[in-house]
Formats: C-alpha cells, sequence, structure tokens
C-alpha cells in the first residue's frame, strides 16, 4: 500500500511487513494485564489509607470488605499473569528479560510508519518556544 503523498510525506508509503505483527496479541494482553496489576495495587493502597480515615464502624467495615476484595483481584490477576508467563516475581533476571523485551517492542511500535504520519498534528498544537 502507498500513498501518493509520499514525497511530501517521506514517512508514508512505506508498506508496513506482518512480521512487525506477529507477537502484538500476546504483547497487548501482557501489557493490559500489567496496566491492571498496577491499577489494583494502588487501589489497594488507597483503600488501605481510607481506612485509617473512616469515622463509624459500618463504613469501616465497608472499606475493609472493599479492600479485601481488591487483595483477592490482586491475587487472581497475579497467578493469571505468572501462569502465562507475563510476570516473574520470584525471578528478577527472567522479570528483567521479559521488561527487556517488552520496551523493545514498544520502541519497534513507536518507528512503525504507521505513527510517524501523525508527527504533522503535533505541529498544529501550540507549543512554548524556546528562547534564544
Amino acid at each position: 500500500m502507498t500513498d501518493q503523498n509520499s514525497a511530501e510525506n517521506p514517512n508514508m508509503g512505506h508498506p508496513l511487513d506482518i512480521e512487525d505483527f506477529t507477537d502484538m496479541i500476546g504483547f497487548a494482553n501482557a501489557s493490559a494485564a500489567l496496566e491492571f496489576l498496577l491499577t489494583v495495587k494502588s487501589g489497594i493502597r488507597n483503600t488501605a489509607m481510607s481506612l485509617t480515615e473512616c469515622a463509624t464502624p459500618e463504613v469501616r467495615t465497608e472499606v475493609r470488605n472493599q479492600l479485601r476484595q481488591a487483595l483477592d483481584m490482586h491475587e487472581k490477576l497475579s497467578q493469571l499473569m505468572i501462569k502465562k508467563g507475563w510476570l516473574h516475581p520470584y525471578n528478577p533476571g527472567e522479570q528483567f528479560q521479559l521488561d527487556v523485551k517488552s520496551a523493545q517492542m514498544t520502541a519497534r511500535l513507536a518507528q512503525m510508519p504507521l505513527f510517524k504520519d501523525r508527527i504533522k498534528v503535533l505541529e498544529t498544537f501550540d507549543t512554548p518556544q524556546k528562547p534564544n
């Protein structure tokens, strides 16, 4: 697939290689799961902190119930991620290698022509100018 305006925009007109997309679904699933896990962890921390602010026993009981549910969600999600090979909490070396692979995939995605043609859109936004 080529573009008639490739002379105006050198990033356009390059065909996309299917090889670039082979691990995309697994990468997207792992990324979504990690984002969800981080959100759950943040919710646990915030809920635990709010527990210290509860004024009545009824509210405290409800917040404790929410905390238990969040902890249960964290456990289930962590176990799923471990089972799928997306998380290695007991092996920092393996987790580091997984993180490096994820960073490399992200860098490859950012360099794809699919995204480079959007630079012109960014140029239309008002941005602060550097002083001379």
